[in-house]
Parts: C-alpha cells; structure tokens; sequence
C-alpha cells in the first residue's frame, strides 16, 4: 500500500494497473489539477455493497461507502457541523438507517458488544419516544504515565457526564454516541421536516445503493449549494452550526427541544482515541474548543440564559460552566502575575500568616484542591495524573483560554477572523519518545508560549525577591501568601525552565520566543514599579 501510494503521488494520478472497474475510473477522474481541499467536487464512492460483497467465510459485508462532500470556495461550509450534515443527508438518499454513529477519525472500536449495548437504550420502548442519543464515555489510548497534557480530560469525559447523567442526560461529546436519525430533524412532538421526503427520517430507500438514482441524488445532497433551498439545516435541522464546538451545541440544542440522553459506561472501553503528544497541539485543541464554546455562550442560545429557561437552573447552569470555560482565563492570569509583581515591589496584599483572615485564605485553598482531588481519585485517577492536571489547568488559562477569549472577541466586534484547525495526531518518532518519557514538547514557535514563560519568569523572580527579603531579616508572616503563590507557580513551571535553560534537543523552548518572553517580563516588571509607587 505503501509504495503504491507513493507511486501515485509521483505520477500525480492513478494508473491504470490500480483501477479494478469502470466505476472506480470514474471516481478516480475527478482528482484533476484543479483538485484541493478547499475546491472540489462531491466524491461519493461504493467500496462494499451489502448485497453482493463476501468475506473470505463467505459472509456478507456491510455497507462501506466514501463519501468527500463537494467544496467552493464561494460557499460556507461550516466546518465539521456542514460535514457531519452532508454525511447525514448523503445516508439518509442511500440507506436511511434510523440509528447513527459519529465517531472521530482517529477512534476505533474496542468492544463488539457495543452496538448491542446502545440498542438496549435505543429499541426501548420506555426511553425511544424521547432519547436522542447514547452517549460512551470518550477514552483514549497512548497516555503517558503522568499524562503531562492532561489529555485524558477524565473531569469533562468521565466526572461532569455522570452528574448530567443524573440530570437531562450527558452533553454530547463528539465521538463514541449512537443517534437516533429522527432526533436531527426537530423535537420529540414536532417533526421538522426536510425539503425532500426523501431525506425524511420516515422515509424507505428501495433501491440499491449503486442504483443510478440513488447516487444521483446522493450526489445532489452533498453539493455545497444544496442548503441553501432551505434556511432549516443547522438550525432545526441535523447538527447545528454558529460553533467551532458543534458537539456540544448540537447536544444542548437537542436537550433545549426536548430530548433526553444517556449514558453508557461499560467497565470495557467502548472506543478509544489517540491524543496529542506535543504541547503546542494540546494548546491549539483547547484554544479552539474555547472559542466554540464562548460562540454558544454569547449566543441567543446562551446556557445561562435560554438553557436556563428550557431545561431548568441546575442543567443550564451545568451548560454554562463549559460555555464561559475560556473566562478563568482571568482569575488565573490575575493570580500568576498580580501578587508576585506586588511583591516585587515590596507591596503586601494579602493576610499575615499571624490574622484571623489568613485561615480562609487556606481553608479556601486546601478545601478547594482537597474536594478536586477526591473527585479525581475516586474516578479512578491516580496522584501523578491529578497533579498533571491542576498543572495543566494553569497553563491552560495561561495560554488557550487566554488567546482563545481574544480571538472570540476580536471576531465578536468585526476585527478578524478565524478557522478551523484539526489537532494533529501525526506521530514523529522523536516526539514520541519525549512524551513516553514525560517530557513536554516546546519546539513549535507559538505566541500562547510566551505568556507563558513571562508567567514563569515573573514567578522566579518573585519568589527571588522574597527569600531575599526573609535573608534580609524581614518578618516571612506578610510575606507568607505571596512567597507561597509565586513557588507553587514555579513547581509547575518546572518543564519551562527546563525548556528554556536546560534541554539542546528539537523539543526546547525556541529562542525567539524565549527572547520575547524576557523582553516582556521586563516591561511588566517596569509598568509595575509605576502602578504601584
């Protein structure tokens, strides 16, 4: 496979020799020059037809199709909610299978009993009426022992979906859920209905799939002008755009309507996926999903407004916390660099160790860490992995939440604008080998690490100044808070410095960057002497 795709990308077309019949020559046509991401036409192939194609036990196969939904530049194509939609209407003209599976590309089946398990809840009486979709908890394979990137994201996958569970039923996760097809098309007592009865969740294919009327109309559903006969797709109809996040607005839109969910968590893993082993591509992941879920925030479909409303205090608040997920952005940033700027300038904000107030500082502290590390624990997570997560936590709100917000905002007033970017699961054998050994991936130049090392390098010097000033003889009961602060944040800043200072390898801090974080440090540093003199 390997050499055969080589030799195709050096020929720039398929020979010949590689195509088996008249329909694989007419698929393979439509690759010409003109060919791109961005421009081309709809590609919708038949790789195994149920009625005739046999395994090697002589047992029939199911239905295996390529679908490519046709580009233009001149059209909208909502990003992965336009081709979750293209997908769904291409099924509906082919085979209208009421039960639907959305599953990432990088996901793979890890228990054959899971179809069965989903149609336990599916083809139950008691819950069909009004269940839109069974929702499996979103694991993944390939985690390094500390989990360094906090990829396995066990409180948004694991924890917060059992306390919806309890509730509506768990938010919708993108991959591992099993719809029902008629949910996509309005609320349990109202049917939406399509433009075409064809597309209808009712409606019975009964042609073949490779029938020339099929693939005709398969075709015309999956050109980029075929929404706009009707303003219903994205909004009523199938998954809903206006997010980069169009899991979780398509689920809480969903739940608004009407229709509950569930959850099913077998001790097997239904499905695994794989991670992002490098820091820069966790941080773009996050930044994205920031912006998706602040573009529904702000929405008229606000969680703390219209989720309020429709499903009640408790779950819209439920909602809510995930849609402003980006705004600790502020208090995390206000604490990485307020008190340690004070206290380099010998400005002392908060409690002596010796008053009364210091002991809701710490009570506040160790009760809210304490309870964070209960849940975690008791969610079969281990003491390494939940410190990799309060640290990643930190670099979260110092980075993607930070230029997550801006980049909303910035798009929100008419300044710019933004794309989709898929998170890169492409394995490089060096950076493989950094993450096994737990060792974080600096090598892309990127502006979310600048913040930051300005962070680190502020904490240093921070931390600096007060054992000084303890050196010096001053009381350390003023100095406690701030001096405690500032070295809890050079803990967790450990794998900067080491980038920074101590690493010759691909995976280092880049110069640039390291230069411009210390520039900026600096004229921090002085605008502080100003402020705070």
């Amino acid at each position: 496979m390997k050499v055969k795709v080589e030799h195709v990308l050096e020929r720039g077309k398929v020979d010949d020799e590689y195509i088996s019949s008249d329909q694989e020559r007419e698929a393979f046509n439509k690759w010409t020059r003109n060919f791109t991401r961005q421009d081309h036409p709809a590609v919708i192939q038949v790789l195994l037809d149920a009625s005739k194609d046999k395994d090697i036990a002589g047992y029939l196969m199911p239905n295996l199709i390529y679908v490519s939904r046709e580009k233009s530049k001149a059209s909208p194509h909502h990003f992965k909610a336009g081709a979750l939609n293209a997908l769904l209407r291409v099924s509906g003209s082919m085979t209208n299978a009421p039960i639907i599976l959305t599953l990432d590309c990088d996901s793979l089946s890890n228990d054959p009993e899971t179809p069965l398990r989903a149609m336990c809840y599916l083809c139950d009486p008691a819950t069909r009426p009004q269940l839109a979709y069974v929702q499996f908890p979103q694991i993944f394979r390939g985690i390094n022992k500390s989990d360094i990137y906090n990829a396995e994201f066990k409180r948004l996958y694991q924890i917060n979906v059992m306390g919806f569970d309890g509730l509506s039923g768990p938010n919708y996760l993108g991959t591992g859920c099993f719809f029902q097809r008629r949910a996509f098309y309005g609320s349990p007592s109202s049917l939406a209905s399509p433009e075409i009865p064809e597309l209808a969740p009712d409606y019975i294919v009964d042609k073949p799939v490779q029938s020339r009327s099929v693939l005709a109309l398969a075709h015309q559903v999956a050109s980029c002008n075929y929404e706009s006969r009707s303003s219903n797709w994205g909004s009523t109809i199938g998954f809903r755009y206006g997010s980069l996040s169009e899991d979780y607005h398509t689920g809480f839109r969903m739940q608004c309507e009407g229709w509950k969910s569930i959850l099913c968590d077998p001790d097997r893993p239904a499905f695994l996926g794989d991670v992002p082993i490098t820091l820069n591509d966790a941080l773009n992941q996050q930044k994205r999903w920031s912006i998706g879920l602040l573009e529904v925030g702000f929405s008229e479909y606000s969680p703390a407004t219209f989720g309020v409303k429709a499903l009640g205090l408790s779950m819209g608040l439920a909602y809510a916390q995930s849609a402003f997920w980006a705004m600790w952005s502020i208090p995390i940033t206000a604490y990485a660099f307020l008190p340690q700027l004070a206290l380099l300038n010998k400005v002392y904000i908060f409690p002596k160790v010796s008053e009364p107030w210091f002991f809701l500082y710490a009570f506040l502290f160790l009760g809210a860490y304490g309870q964070d590390y209960l849940d975690f624990i008791l969610a079969g997570g281990s003491v390494q992995r939940w410190w990799s997560d309060q640290r990643f936590w930190i670099i979260r709100g110092l980075s993607s939440y930070v230029f997550g917000s801006a980049e909303f905002f910035l798009k929100f007033l008419g300044i710019s604008a933004f794309g989709f970017n898929v998170t890169s699961k492409v394995v490089d054998d060096e950076q493989s080998r950094r993450y096994e050994q737990g060792i974080f991936e600096f090598g892309a130049d990127t502006p979310m690490f600048v913040t930051l090392t300005v962070a680190a390098i502020i904490n240093l010097s921070s931390l600096a100044q007060g054992l000084a000033e303890v050196f010096r003889g001053n009381s350390l009961d003023g100095l406690f808070v701030q001096m405690f602060i500032s070295g809890f944040a050079v803990v967790n800043s450990w794998p900067i410095y080491e980038a920074i200072a101590l690493r010759n390898d691909k995976g280092k801090m880049p110069l640039k960057t390291s230069i411009i974080a210390t520039l900026l440090a600096g004229t921090l540093y002085a605008a502080s002497c100003f402020i705070f003199r």
